[in-house]
C-alpha cells in the first residue's frame, strides 16, 4: 500500500481514535487520486500497472465493504467517532448507523427536494457490491430511489464506533473498472452496471449546492451534544478544530 498522503495525520489510521473520550467529527479529503480497498479485499484485485499509469494511490481501510475511488475535489467525506459510553452508541451493528443516515439526509434535504431515504435493516448486496462499495446498499446509507447517495462503513472497537461516511459531488464511476484486474469485457460490463447504482449530490437539485453550504448544513444537523469538529487534514497532524 502507498504511504499516507496527508502528512503525519493518516486518515486510515483508525487506531488514533481509540483514546478519544468524546464525539469527534473529522472532515477528510483525498489530496491525490486514491483507490481505497475494504478490509477484506485482496490487493490482487487491483491492476497495479493501471493504477501507476493514472497516478492512483492504493490504500486500505479497516472497515468492510468494496472499493472506493476518490479524486481530489470529487467527494465529501467525514469520519465520525462515537465513544462506547455515549448515548449515540448502539451495540447492534445493523442499527448503529441509522442515525448517521438520518443526519446526512436531513442536511441534504436543506438544499434539495429529492425523495431521500435511509436504508434500515441488513445489507442489500451482490457480487458487484462486494467489489465496489457504491454498488450495494448497507445500513444507514442514504438513497434516492434505488440509487445510493451516501455510503457508510463502520469500524468498531472496545472503546467505541468509527463511521466513514462519504458522498460524491458527481457520480462518475468510469475510471474505476479500469483500475481493477478484470478482462476488458468484464470492465466494460462493470462500467455499465456502475453507471446506474449511485448519484451525486449535484443531481439532487436543479441548482447544485456549493461545498461550504453542504458542510454547514451537516454541522448544523449533528445530533445534540458536544462535538469536537476537525474541519480539514493538515500536514504534521495538526488539524483545524473546534468544539460545538
Amino acid at each position: 500500500m502507498s504511504p499516507a498522503t496527508s502528512g503525519d495525520w493518516d486518515p486510515f489510521d483508525v487506531e488514533a481514535v481509540r483514546t478519544e473520550s468524546r464525539r469527534l467529527i473529522i472532515e477528510r479529503r483525498a489530496e491525490r487520486p486514491t483507490l481505497v480497498l475494504g478490509s477484506t479485499q485482496r490487493p490482487d484485485i487491483v491492476d497495479t500497472e493501471a493504477a501507476r499509469s493514472f497516478g492512483v494511490d492504493i490504500r486500505r481501510r479497516r472497515s468492510g465493504g468494496g472499493a472506493v475511488l476518490l479524486w481530489p475535489g470529487d467527494h465529501l467525506w467525514f469520519d465520525v467517532w462515537v465513544p462506547r459510553d455515549d448515548p449515540l452508541f448502539v451495540d447492534d451493528v445493523i442499527d448503529a448507523p441509522t442515525w448517521v443516515g438520518e443526519w446526512w439526509a436531513a442536511a441534504l434535504a436543506a438544499t434539495s427536494d429529492a425523495p431521500l431515504a435511509v436504508q434500515r435493516g441488513s445489507c442489500a448486496g451482490s457480487a458487484v457490491s462486494k467489489l465496489v462499495c457504491f454498488a450495494g446498499v448497507g445500513p444507514g446509507e442514504v438513497l434516492v430511489g434505488a440509487r445510493k447517495v451516501v455510503g457508510v462503513a463502520q469500524w468498531r472497537a472496545r472503546q467505541g464506533a468509527l463511521f466513514h461516511v462519504a458522498a460524491y459531488w458527481r457520480w462518475d464511476p468510469d475510471p474505476l473498472p479500469w483500475l481493477l484486474a478484470l478482462e476488458p469485457d468484464a470492465s466494460t460490463a462493470l462500467a455499465a452496471v456502475l453507471a446506474e447504482v449511485a448519484v451525486g449530490i449535484d443531481a439532487l437539485a436543479p441548482t447544485p449546492p456549493e461545498h461550504p453550504s453542504v458542510v454547514t448544513h451537516l454541522l448544523e444537523q449533528l445530533p445534540p451534544g458536544e462535538w469536537e469538529v476537525r474541519r480539514r487534514d493538515a500536514p504534521g497532524g495538526d488539524p483545524g478544530s473546534a468544539v460545538r
